[in-house]
């Protein structure tokens, strides 16, 4: 296992301060606002809490050491206004990325930031235990690599949880993996239990591709996006209205296993002529283009179906060379546009973040659940 750069401030907030939907509200307004902060009153203003509850909401914030003052401001009269900023290290998450043959760890504060990180190899078909035991050997070398080891920061509620994103299908709400493509001896096992059992913090369990879209809604990306995922296997992270859509069983965003040829190559899933099949097949064949157009007739069933605005490019395959991806799925998105009339196409790009997406996003589900109230988990 190597491990990369870790950079974490003192940490040992308590936690359990958020105890409410509007502390969660303010929570986010902080984050939101940056190292500039944001006053009571605008506060007040954005959530519709009296000036009276956001007192007693920000005094509690600040005497549990989540939140801090970040100065005052010039108002347009009177005295002026006490400044609140979020305080980073006072909360921290783990995203964990398993691949079906690699596996990455990064340890987030609460602002998002990343503070730590450890990459690996792993092999998904080893079976749970020896699975499981690399997963703990690497979450908590990492967070003992930080001031504090993993007990204490659990103890003084600094240590949110672990949220751990895989290939599916899998149910996210009960932490259990059905068949993982490739990997049917996963079928029915309780992954978040067992971690849990472990780890002695909570777990949170979704699909790679869903972690990644929570991550990028998060971040910014806003609307209505897809984000695909062209790495060992292909999916689809899909966001509508600014929310994450799994479907009733985590099922949807089962991108790379819709048939585009009848009699094409067996997939992994074993049906035949899958998108997945189809791109990994070029990409094995070196014909990038190739993939990379089946990629973007792909994106334009699902621009067909969702009616999204946005298009954003990830996984390890694409990253290690992403012109082609770009230029091949915007010309298929561009001209079903130009068919269908439309005066614009879909805005297509790769993910800023690069591979760290998917890890960054499962902690981001861990901080959405239980300091953010965005309810992710």
């Amino acid at each position: 296992m190597s491990e990369d750069r870790v950079n974490s401030g003192r940490a040992g907030a308590n936690l359990g301060a958020v105890r409410s939907h509007n502390s969660a509200l303010v929570l986010g307004l902080l984050r939101g606002a940056g190292a500039e902060g944001i006053s009571r009153l605008e506060v007040a203003e954005r959530t519709g809490l009296t000036p009276q509850a956001v007192s007693k909401i920000t005094g509690r914030l600040r005497e549990t050491g989540l939140a801090a003052e970040a100065g005052r401001r010039a108002s347009t009269g009177g005295k002026p206004r006490t400044v609140l900023r979020l305080v980073p290290e006072a909360g921290h998450a783990v995203g964990v990325q398993l691949d079906r043959d690699a596996l990455r760890v990064v340890l987030v504060r609460l602002d998002g930031a990343v503070v730590g990180e450890r990459r690996g190899e792993l092999d998904l078909g080893a079976g749970a235990d020896a699975v499981l035991g690399v997963v703990v050997e690497a979450v908590t070398g990492l967070v003992r690599s930080c001031p504090g080891p993993l007990g204490e920061l659990a103890e003084a509620g600094s240590l949110l949880g672990v949220g751990v994103a895989l290939p599916g299908p899998l149910d996210h709400v009960r932490g259990v993996l059905h068949r993982v493509t490739g990997f049917p001896e996963w079928d029915g096992f309780p992954l978040r239990d067992a971690l849990r059992d472990r780890l002695g913090v909570p777990v949170l369990v979704d699909k790679d591709t869903n972690a990644a879209a929570v991550g990028l809604a998060v971040g910014g990306a806003g609307g209505s996006f897809a984000y695909l995922h062209l790495g060992t296997g292909l999916g689809a992270g899909l966001v509508i209205g600014g929310r994450v859509h799994r479907g009733a069983r985590t099922g949807a965003g089962e991108f790379g296993h819709q048939v585009v040829q009848l009699d094409g190559p067996r997939c992994a899933c074993g049906d035949r002529g899958c998108l997945e099949a189809l791109c990994l097949s070029a990409v094995a064949r070196g014909e990038t283009e190739r993939a990379a157009r089946v990629l973007g007739v792909g994106a334009g069933n699902l621009v067909g179906l969702l009616d999204i605005d946005r298009v954003l490019l990830g996984g390890r395959t694409v990253l290690a060379d992403p012109g082609p991806f770009i230029r091949g799925v915007s010309a298929e998105l561009d001209a079903r546009a130009r068919r269908e009339g439309l005066r614009e196409g879909v805005t297509v790009d790769v993910v800023r973040q690069g591979e760290r997406v998917v890890a960054e996003g499962a902690a981001e589900l861990v901080l959405g659940a239980r300091v953010f109230g965005r309810g992710e988990g």
